[in-house]
């Protein structure tokens, strides 16, 4: 079921008891980011903060410096020195922190079944004869026929036009999310823009940083597309059109972040996900088109050639990404639907909502992984590693040596280019299961013998890194060896199991056990 837009949505969550609504007071300063953190840590509910109460004087940007040494935050919610602002819009946040609710954003009962969707498109069965064909036909078709996005003349998104010197972003209830952040911040926006050369669309999620009324900070780091694209428009002397969009169909939100292909549209997989084309309208100031469904749109440009400090912020990977020079957004119109609701989400030590998010991406797109890399069985990319910084990886070892090709095959496909530590395991083990793994890391892994040592690009807001963007890697062969593997010259010895039979004689006896 595609949801007509994000209210939609926020209503499927309320019927199935997925929702809370939140009356209490509560201020987007640092308030929504403490109660939101404590739910998404104890698997709590979505909620839905509907008497949003803030400072209307919080623009002020701590010292960067800050967040480096540990100085107090000059950010105070509720400041008695000004008066309370009450917003009109509430704020929705943690609509996808389980895997519950992940799944109904995603239109089904579970994420794996858009696996075992896209599984079936990959690796399609050769039909055996023209009526096997005939038959497959249809479920083709219908999987196909409604994921081209198509041209709206009007939407809700646009219900209310807002230009010139009538824009105003500090009227929205944007959050500021942690002590040291340098500002108020969009934390789950989807940034549409258009290659300058091909004219391809591009949506990614990138922070936006609240510089002032009419002008935001864009977080395009150097690998992300967003940044390429600006870099082409500057380099054609022409400035990016930019549409920062909120809300809609929750699937947006998944395409933005998903890892697709190059030449895949986002929108298009969008309407892959949900079963129905994606309604997109014009934007009134740039020539850029938005969904139809969003509840609130940005719109403006980024000039190449202009920078301002943007951050500090408080990241995913539990640490406060530090300031730097980024891009600036100039806002020309703000669009939005009548009784907009505000869409947030916050980061930080997981585990959070995003986790879900990013689970959802490992599952959805193994298939994928495996058309590249098919010795692969099963893959875990651990939340509490913050997903980019370790993989579990389960092969079918063939040969000597396999589990290196295994690693080096994962350091050279998209997102997964950023993992810093790879661990490869025989395909007899769940990868899903911590414990199993950590038996298989200590049973089979010699350090001496069964390590890689690499180098490549990782995520720019890894900390830890050799310099900005750039730092090592390390792969692990948990795999038993075969002969002769890597000097390896001893007999290996036998997973202890016990026989089937005397598994099956136990099973049988096992009701009147009274265990």
């Amino acid at each position: 079921m595609a949801y007509r837009d994000f209210q939609h949505f926020l209503d499927v969550l309320e019927s199935k008891g997925e929702l809370r609504r939140i009356r209490e007071a509560v201020s987007p300063q640092l308030e929504i980011t403490e109660i939101a953190d404590r739910v998404m840590k104890a698997n709590g509910p979505a909620l839905l903060f509907e008497n949003v109460v803030g400072d209307d004087h919080r623009l002020g940007t701590p010292d960067p410096m800050s967040a480096v040494i540990g100085h107090k935050s000059i950010h105070s919610p509720l400041s008695t020195s000004h008066k309370p602002h009450h917003y009109p819009f509430p704020v929705a946040i943690n609509t996808m922190g389980s895997r519950k609710r992940m799944s109904l954003a995603l239109s089904c009962d579970d994420f794996e079944e858009h696996a075992q969707r896209i599984e079936a498109l990959l690796k399609p069965e050769i039909p055996r004869g023209a009526a096997e064909a005939l038959k497959k036909l249809p479920w083709l078709f219908s999987e196909l026929k409604n994921i081209p996005p198509k041209t709206a003349s009007s939407g809700i998104c646009q219900q209310i036009v807002t230009q010139g010197d009538e824009i105003d972003l500090t009227k929205l209830p944007i959050l500021t999310c942690w002590p040291e952040d340098g500002g108020p911040f969009i934390t789950l926006p989807l940034v549409f823009t258009h290659d300058p050369n091909t004219g391809k669309r591009n949506v990614g999620m990138y922070r936006v940083q609240l510089h002032g009324p009419k002008t935001c900070g864009m977080h395009w780091q150097m690998h992300k597309t967003g940044m390429r694209q600006m870099e082409d428009a500057g380099a054609q002397g022409k400035r990016l059109e930019v549409c920062v969009v909120l809300g809609g169909d929750p699937v947006y939100t998944f395409a933005a972040i998903a890892p697709l292909p190059p030449g895949i549209d986002e929108m298009l997989f969008a309407g892959f996900l949900r079963r129905e084309s994606v309604r997109l309208v014009k934007a009134k100031t740039v020539d850029v088109m938005v969904p139809a469904d969003a509840e609130i749109v940005i719109e403006g440009y980024v000039d190449p050639g202009e920078r301002r400090l943007e951050g500090p912020f408080g990241d995913h990977t539990g640490y406060y990404s530090l300031a730097g020079d980024f891009p600036v957004l100039h806002v020309t119109a703000v669009t939005m639907r009548e009784k907009a609701v505000y869409p947030a989400t916050i980061v930080g030590r997981p585990p959070m909502e995003d986790g879900w998010m990013g689970k959802a991406v490992e599952r959805v797109f193994l298939p994928m992984v495996k058309l590249s890399v098919p010795e692969i069985v099963d893959m875990n990319l651990p939340v509490e590693a913050t997903f980019h910084n370790m993989a579990f990886v389960s092969i079918r070892k063939k040969y000597p040596g396999h589990a290196y090709k295994a690693m080096n095959a994962i350091w050279g496909l998209g997102g997964l280019a950023f993992t810093k530590f790879v661990f490869i395991f025989d395909e007899d083990c769940n990868v899903q299961d911590l414990g199993e793994v950590l038996f298989r890391i200590g049973a089979n892994c010699d350090p001496m013998r069964d390590t890689l040592m690499s180098k490549g690009p990782v995520d720019q807001l890894d900390h830890a890194s050799l310099e900005e963007g750039f730092g090592g890697k390390l792969g692990f062969d948990c795999t038993h060896k075969l002969p002769g593997e890597n000097g390896f010259s001893r007999h290996y010895p036998k997973l202890i199991t016990m026989a089937d039979d005397v598994k099956a004689r136990v099973d049988a006896m096992w009701p009147r056990l009274g265990l």
